[in-house]
């Protein structure tokens, strides 16, 4: 865990659709899969496939719950600590780029 709070890029972070999830997730988590989904217009697959990627990095918990009397279970999605963190450090990064100071 880095507990550095300089800027730093972040490959993880970056790819265009994880950075969208995480500027989602980081304003307000938790959300549910289909609202991520939906807002982000993408797919099932592809909004599957980049929180995987945040989770397998401890940068985002999906967390299975109930949905309803029917027995659906619903997908949540909350940033981590270390999540937030390295959000702010490559959000940090992303600025010191765009002010020349690279």
């Amino acid at each position: 865990m880095n507990t550095d709070d300089s800027p730093q890029f972040d490959e993880i972070i970056h790819a265009p659709i994880r950075l969208r999830i995480c500027g989602l997730l980081y304003t307000y988590s938790p959300m549910r899969f289909d609202v991520v989904r939906d807002t982000l217009e993408i797919s099932d697959a592809t909004c599957s496939k980049h929180l995987k990627v945040l989770a397998e990095h401890g940068y985002v918990v999906l967390d299975k719950k109930a949905g309803d009397d029917r027995g659906y279970r619903l997908t949540w999605a909350r940033m981590t600590g270390e999540g937030r963190r390295a959000f702010e450090r490559h959000v940090a990064a992303l600025r010191r780029i765009t002010a020349g100071e690279v």
